[in-house]
């Protein structure tokens, strides 16, 4: 099954191997599933997910898709009401092309709880934040009959546990994506069985 990945540093995984990026290690562990494109960039929010991923899914021919997007939009400010519409039109996408039952949604983690996260905002403000984006995300993707993975409490972990920051002080480590990984490859696997 052809997987494309789609997102922002977290996707990419930023700060680690390639091999420790969580959908790395998901097809690692879902040998059905051919990892034929990672297209998460640094930085990048909704918008830039529609204006410069979305275009490349047709050379891309998935049959099988992940979302992970927000924390961008929050550290960037955008409007809740522009997120909400952008993240609408990305799922109404992904499910134009490869149906609901083949797109799956991870929440956004809380970066604010690493060593450098206040480099990116006032904490609670800014955690209150991707509290509500995640929320956003799963009141439309549950509209749409699309499977969501919460990974959010898995990342408040790393308040006590630096071995779930990588290097830079800001991403999740091989170890965090690792436990992401335990939550998603049954969400993943049961896609693929439908």
């Amino acid at each position: 099954m052809r997987y494309v990945a789609l997102g922002d540093s977290y996707t990419i995984g930023t700060s680690v191997r390639a091999e420790d990026r969580w959908p790395n290690q998901l097809v690692a562990r879902v040998p059905r599933l051919q990892l034929v494109a990672n297209l998460g960039v640094d930085g990048f929010t909704s918008a830039d997910v529609i204006e410069v991923e979305l275009p490349q899914l047709p050379a891309l021919r998935p049959g099988i898709v992940t979302l992970l997007i927000g924390v961008n939009d929050v550290v960037q400010g955008v409007p809740e009401a522009t997120y909400r519409g952008n993240v609408a039109h990305i799922l109404d996408a992904l499910v134009g092309r490869v149906g609901a039952g083949r797109v799956v949604l991870v929440t956004t983690p809380d970066y604010t709880v690493t060593p450098a996260g206040s480099d990116y905002g006032d904490p609670a403000t800014q955690s209150a934040a991707v509290r509500r984006n995640n929320a956003i995300n799963t009141e439309l993707a549950e509209a749409r009959g699309i499977a969501v993975v919460d990974i959010h409490d898995l990342s408040l972990l790393a308040a006590t546990d630096r071995s779930l920051v990588a290097n830079d002080g800001l991403h999740p480590s091989g170890a965090q994506y690792a436990l992401w990984v335990e939550r998603i490859v049954p969400v993943v696997s049961g896609a693929l069985a439908r």
